[in-house]
């Protein structure tokens, strides 16, 4: 006789509808794989008369996602709600008490919480699977917490968001403006009407955390990650970039020091032949470095209804075989504290765009700057204009610690004919 896995969902958004159709759709091919009949018994949403192009007449209809949680005829609860706090994390903490394994898309939640609901889950008997949580439809944790399972994981890094890429890959192809891009990406459905968290690194930061913990069994710690977003870029970095050999991508990495763990988001230059710098548009890309592996490569679709609902399906199915695995890869109370390492001890080379009046004497006072702060330069663009009109200087430099850079940059900004603050992006060699 078939066994059967019932599913409750909170929330009906795009992938929550997304999930539907596809468990529907799919219903034979998932029965084949997971070996029992995954039915959809309960529902959740704000608003029980919005048209969502699916028929939820079938389904028992909650007002309340914490109620469904529990009460629910239901082995999985599956929350689609999003957000840090309020009913998605009430209605989370609520089914893993009752002994209910949860699956999530999720990341902000887990960012913050991830720890702790990884203990309530192991002390009630069930798991939480977050596949959605990060890089949408890429089985990046399937990999890492199976695949890589026997790696020492040295460092996972990547673009971890489908916004920012097109945003800095369309301003790449086309020379326009961060403003004028960001407005066609909205109007393309491809950013929100809000998009302080997308192109402020913050959903990278949150994702990037979630990974941290999966490589190096640390508990998650967003608070430790170095956040910069892609507002200050200007179309002017992106085409020196390019005659340097570089592209300008937003980048998580999280990786082992002899300082600690570090984590970072930010945009940097990479060259435009490796694996990050060739991937564009709304993709995402997951690499990831071990000692016996070497370096494993993962590309594919961040977001959307489609890859997001089928990461969720996956981890369901997973539950359908009876595959409940620590939520980090190790039990939850085995977890390390995170041991951040600051970003000033970071070490690599560093792209400088100074905007200067061009006047004798200005560049050799920029390298006796760098070279009081033993700042080695590597190549330099300086473009000339009419005598005392501003002028762009820009400067690539070998190695060197982050918080020499800082103090130079610093110093660099009082030259008196500096005429707006130096703009600095790191440059990483992937």
């Amino acid at each position: 006789m078939s066994k059967e896995l019932k599913i409750a969902i909170a929330g009906l958004g795009t992938v929550g509808t997304g999930l539907i159709k596809l468990i529907n759709d799919n219903a034979d091919l998932l029965k084949a794989r997971s070996g029992a009949d995954i039915r959809i018994t309960a529902v959740c949403a704000r608003d029980k008369n919005k048209d969502r192009g699916v028929d939820l007449s079938g389904y028992e209809w909650f007002d309340d996602a914490s109620e469904m949680a529990v009460k629910a005829d239901a082995d999985v609860f599956v929350e689609l709600i999003g957000g840090t706090q309020g009913i998605a994390l009430e209605a989370t903490r609520a089914a893993l008490a009752a002994g209910r394994d949860v699956v999530t898309a999720n990341k902000a939640m887990l960012a913050f919480h991830g720890t702790a609901l990884a203990r309530l889950a192991e002390d009630n008997g069930c798991t939480i699977g977050f596949e959605a949580a990060v890089a949408g439809g890429i089985p990046i944790v399937k990999a890492m917490r199976e695949g890589l399972a026997g790696n020492r994981i040295e460092r996972v890094y990547g673009i971890l968001n489908g916004t920012c890429n097109y945003i800095l890959s369309t301003m790449e192809e086309t020379g326009r403006s961060f403003e004028d891009v960001l407005a066609e990406a909205q109007a393309e459905g491809y950013a929100e009407a809000d998009p302080a968290f997308d192109i402020g690194g913050i959903d990278a930061a949150h994702k990037l955390s979630l990974l941290a913990s999966l490589a190096f069994g640390t508990e998650v710690d967003f608070g430790a990650v170095s956040v910069e977003g892609i507002e200050r870029i200007e179309a002017g970095d992106i085409a020196y970039a390019r005659e340097f050999g570089y592209r300008i991508k937003l980048v998580g990495a999280a990786q082992q020091t002899t300082h600690g763990i570090e984590q970072r988001v930010h945009p940097c230059l990479v060259p435009q032949s490796s694996v990050i710098g060739s991937v564009g548009g709304v993709f995402n890309a997951v690499i990831v470095e071990g000692d016996a592996v070497g370096q494993a490569n993962f590309v594919g679709r961040g977001a959307g209804d489609g890859p997001t609902a089928s990461a969720v399906a996956a981890d369901i199915i997973d539950l359908a075989k009876g595959l409940r695995q620590p939520v980090f890869s190790v039990p939850a109370n085995s977890l390390k504290p995170s041991n951040p390492s600051p970003m000033s001890d970071h070490e690599g080379a560093y792209y400088l765009r100074l905007q200067v009046l061009d006047q004798p004497g200005v560049m050799a006072g920029i390298t006796v700057i760098l070279g009081e702060a033993e700042v080695s330069i590597d190549s330099i663009i300086q473009r000339s204009r009419a005598p005392g009109e501003p002028v762009p200087i820009v400067i690539l430099t070998h190695e060197t610690r982050e918080g020499v850079m800082m103090d130079a940059v610093a110093q660099l900004g009082k030259h008196p004919a500096m005429q707006e603050p130096p703009r600095l992006i790191r440059i990483e060699n992937f």
